[in-house]
């Protein structure tokens, strides 16, 4: 959905999707399961990139680390082969093994030829600290979030404090999943490019919102606190990229998180994954040599625009769909729709 329209913001010059969501590439579903009960604030979010066989018709991926003070599993294999096999999970710090072992279960179900007649899986599986909001000690994801999250994914899903994003915060206010699109053409036709956000970083005083400081369009503060948190960041297309080409789409994450007011700080682990839908590696192949189509570079500019506002977009989205969290021990991270809205004591 990208930023309401209510706060009249336009972000950047291209013209997003009819969802302005990382599901207007098409094929492409999110599905949450939150978890919000008192001291308990967490969840888990599933992205599909194909509503087919992922590990028998894989697509072309690539990541690229930013800052790696993060868990992310899955990275070493992208980086290596070039490809996604499996739907990308997102959830809290110490819930990493957990959403592993049920994705792990999940693709088992599905192939059974999986370390019997072929290989392993790589599941890949993001992950942001929730602590501050999130009794995230006590473990509370369950292997069923993960198989309710799977089965809730659609083209139309909710953003904010939902799923994976319930307990995180972004530029000291509430944050987690936001997403935006856009849309560029080629020779002619129209193509899609997505992305979507685990939003955990940032400081309050560096947020930047459609090019105006935040102490331009409000005078608060809120108590300080450290650039420790992270955030995922997931690009998707149906433009037909190589590997090599998909990273460097994840290099241009850095931009639009730069125009928020992000410096991505010594404890904040930015990690990026981007694939194409469009580009498919089977698991079995008749044929020595594959045919795929590739974008020349010369008309990749676009692309790069298209990612800078694409994340910026999606960070603020995450912020102005976030609702106020209150959690463990009583904590309460405000939104910026609050803050905005006078609905909040400001403190100075």
């Amino acid at each position: 959905m990208g930023i309401p329209a209510k706060w009249n913001l336009t972000i950047g010059h291209l013209p997003h999707g009819p969802l302005n969501k990382i599901s207007d590439v098409p094929g492409v579903t999110v599905g949450h399961c939150t978890l919000a009960d008192g001291d308990v604030q967490t969840g888990v979010t599933a992205l599909l990139p194909h509503p087919g066989d992922i590990f028998h018709e894989k697509l072309l991926a690539a990541s690229h680390v930013i800052n790696g003070f993060g868990k992310t599993t899955g990275l070493v294999q992208i980086d290596e082969l070039g490809t996604l096999e499996t739907p990308i999970l997102f959830t809290n710090t110490l819930s990493v093994g957990t959403v592993e072992t049920a994705l792990v279960k999940y693709m088992l179900a599905q192939n059974p030829d999986i370390c019997e007649t072929t290989g392993s899986v790589n599941p890949v599986v993001c992950e942001c600290n929730d602590s501050g909001l999130n009794d995230i000690r006590g473990l509370h994801v369950t292997e069923q979030n993960v198989f309710d999250a799977l089965a809730d994914c659609k083209a139309d899903f909710a953003e904010g404090a939902v799923g994976a994003g319930r307990g995180m915060r972004c530029h000291g206010l509430k944050g987690g999943i936001g997403s935006a699109s856009r849309v560029v053409e080629l020779d002619g036709k129209n193509y899609t490019i997505g992305s979507l956000v685990l939003s955990n970083h940032a400081m309050f005083d560096d947020l930047i919102v459609g090019g105006t400081p935040i102490q331009q369009l409000l005078e608060a503060h809120i108590p300080p606190h450290e650039d420790k948190g992270s955030i995922i960041t997931v690009l998707a297309t149906d433009i037909p990229l190589s590997e090599r080409q998909l990273r460097r789409l994840c290099h241009r994450a850095l931009v639009g998180l730069s125009r928020t007011g992000s410096y991505c700080g010594n404890g904040s682990g930015e990690i990026v994954l981007a694939f194409t839908t469009a580009n498919r590696m089977p698991h079995y192949a008749d044929k020595a040599l594959l045919p795929m189509t590739m974008l020349h570079d010369d008309a990749i500019n676009p692309l790069f625009r298209a990612v800078a506002e694409c994340v910026e977009e999606s960070v603020l989205s995450s912020l102005f769909h976030a609702e106020t969290v209150t959690g463990y021990h009583g904590k309460t991270v405000p939104c910026l729709t609050d803050l905005l809205e006078g609905k909040i004591e400001r403190k100075e």
